[in-house]
């Protein structure tokens, strides 16, 4: 295969099929993801013969047990898969929406218009079910998709785009507007991300590796996180019970996910007194503690923390604790050391609060909260299309918003400029 070609052909068939998705109703959008849905019932079967294929395949080219479960297509997935188009088919579509309409003393109005972006090129790993989800979260809010899934789940990703193409079909869209990338060759995630005629925005989903290699090569915009380095800041007005609480719960209710706490700071005011017990909680779900000298000289036995565990995003059961000075060395440290995804403050003081809201600079900053509901199905959007801590654009969780940009719109009635 010509890698080059057939990208660029994609390109083209997207581009096209962008501006007939941007123009359709709401109403057909959703009959669009409906249908899928249906499709993907009925398609039960094969799709568990595709990805049992997937799944053999990794076995015999030595994936590990982590990976062939995102791999897996269970049953409760394929039900998720189709309960996830229903629940987008219900959110409010943000596109044509009209906003901060204003006279001018020209006697013209100016407001914002909500549009779709064009055409987004979403990159992933091994989860087939990300299929369903970014195509669906892109067709709802007026875009065209290029998805690029991993090679490991080719057989999985090309039997869901038949579902797709089945339930765009019925809706009387382009089979274009969602086109799942058929080669598995790597070049073709090198074209992708440097077809600025074609392509809006990419959007990686892995790891910190396809995220670095992504960003660094990209000549089309990127929206992305590289790290979750979350923290959380126990203050000297913090309420104990309320600290102890929301401590363990950022570290321990998921291991593996960007939002989950990697290092906690702990006022020295207030250290001698928590530390035993957020140790004692932590020992308990065998989490392993690595301590700054002042932690260390308060918990007997834990390791010593290194440079390089401030930085560090463990996706395990490892925490680095620290003792500070106060608010101001909690903020330098988190400003210093934090990936700008999500921190959070523990206090009972609200100017405290207030600093901490206003001087960390991250995409989410919280108070009295775990870092855990770093999520956009928690915070309302309804789906995500994955995190961005870039300043620009998007930042926080991307939901069907953040696949929309907004233009000037001006309203006159044979209005000239004098």
């Amino acid at each position: 295969m010509d890698v080059a070609a057939y990208m660029a052909e994609l390109g083209q068939q997207a581009r096209v099929a962008s501006r007939e998705v941007a123009r359709s109703a709401t109403a057909v959008r959703n009959q669009a993801l409906l249908a899928t849905a249906e499709a993907l019932d009925a398609a039960r079967q094969a799709l568990a013969e595709a990805n049992r294929k997937d799944l053999e395949n990794g076995r015999a080219n030595g994936l590990d047990e982590a990976m062939l479960d995102r791999l897996e297509l269970t049953p409760a997935r394929i039900d998720t898969m189709i309960e996830g188009l229903r629940q987008v088919a219900t959110l409010p579509d943000p596109v044509g929406e009209i906003t901060d309409m204003t006279y001018r003393p020209s006697g013209i109005q100016v407001g914002k218009m909500r549009v779709p972006l064009g055409v987004i090129g979403i990159i992933y790993e091994s989860r087939p079910n990300v299929t369903v989800e970014a195509a669906s979260l892109c067709l709802k809010s007026g875009n065209a998709t290029i998805l690029r899934g991993g090679s490991e789940a080719i057989h999985s990703n090309q039997a869901i785009a038949e579902c797709l193409a089945t339930g765009l079909a019925a809706a009387g869209l382009p089979e274009a507007a969602v086109q799942v990338v058929k080669t598995t060759d790597r070049a073709a995630v090198g074209e992708l991300i440097t077809m600025p005629q074609y392509v809006d925005v990419i959007v990686p989903r892995g790891g910190k590796g396809l995220i670095e290699r992504i960003s660094r090569d990209a000549r089309v915009p990127v929206i992305k996180h590289l790290d979750g380095v979350c923290h959380v800041y126990i203050d000297s007005h913090a309420d104990p019970e309320k600290a102890l609480k929301v401590a363990v719960n950022a570290k321990t209710h998921r291991y593996g996910t960007c939002n989950t706490m990697e290092t906690l700071l702990v006022d020295q005011e207030v250290a001698d007194d928590m530390l035993p017990l957020l140790a004692a909680e932590f020992a308990a779900k065998g989490v392993e503690l690595r301590g700054c000298e002042r932690t260390c000289a308060i918990l007997e036995g834990i390791s010593a923390a290194t440079e390089d565990d401030w930085h560090e995003e463990y996706l395990a059961p490892i925490l680095a604790v620290r003792v500070v000075d106060g608010l101001d060395g909690a903020i330098e440290h988190i400003n210093r050391y934090s990936s700008q995804h999500t921190d959070s403050i523990i206090t009972e003081n609200y100017t405290r609060a207030r600093r901490f809201l206003t001087e960390v600079d991250s995409s989410s900053v919280m108070v009295n909260a775990s870092t855990r509901f770093a999520d956009g199905f928690e915070y309302g959007l309804g789906a995500e299309i994955g995190i961005s801590t870039d300043k620009i654009h998007a930042r926080g969780p991307v939901g069907l918003e953040g696949l929309t940009s907004q233009k000037y719109v001006v309203f006159g009635d044979g209005h000239i400029r004098a």
